[in-house]
């Protein structure tokens, strides 16, 4: 099941863009029961900020990818986003019922390296960052959302200084309840 989301635009500095919120709907074959925290990477009965960097870690290829929190042996940008969730004192997701899709249209400045996609569930931030390099796509999905939840999304160009353009409009999307 699909939904259909919100379509802003705003032009920015060398930088135009939409960004497009789509929301799914998806039920896994199964569900896994587990008995110890998933993000507890570490295993030493906490999580903390010890599991967010052995995420990041296994993330970038400087630890053997051990995660069992997005899929076995899955170690990306989804299983650090849920571990700084239950390092902040929210829930390990195991299994995702529903994701966030952003789309936006390329800018046209020749040094665009890619983008950064930020999220709050407050209207007008604070926005946090949710990719650790720029994204060179133009989508990006959000498998981190929880249902009955309403998220406001950002996006910003960043070219090959690392300089970043100002905010896009915000895009809202609410995820339904299963």
């Amino acid at each position: 099941m699909r939904y259909a989301g919100n379509t802003v635009t705003r032009s920015l500095e060398k930088f135009s863009t939409t960004l497009a919120v789509g929301v799914s709907l998806f039920f896994p074959a199964s569900v896994r029961a587990q008995t110890a925290n998933a993000c507890d990477l570490n295993q030493d009965g906490v999580v903390n900020i010890l599991d967010v960097q052995l995420a990041v870690n296994m993330a970038l290829g400087l630890a053997p990818c051990t995660a069992n929190v997005a899929g076995a042996g899955v170690c990306n940008t989804v299983v650090i986003q849920r571990v700084i969730i239950a390092d902040l004192g929210g829930t390990c997701m195991t299994t995702s019922l529903h994701s966030v899709t952003l789309n936006w249209t390329a800018s046209t400045s020749p040094n665009v390296v890619g983008y950064n996609v930020y999220r709050t569930t407050r209207s007008g931030g604070p926005y946090i960052k949710f990719n650790f390099t720029p994204i060179v796509g133009t989508s990006y999905t959000d498998i981190a959302v929880q249902a009955s939840q309403t998220y406001y999304y950002v996006a910003t160009a960043v070219d090959s200084n690392n300089n970043e353009s100002i905010y896009s409009n915000k895009a809202r999307a609410t995820v339904p309840t299963p």
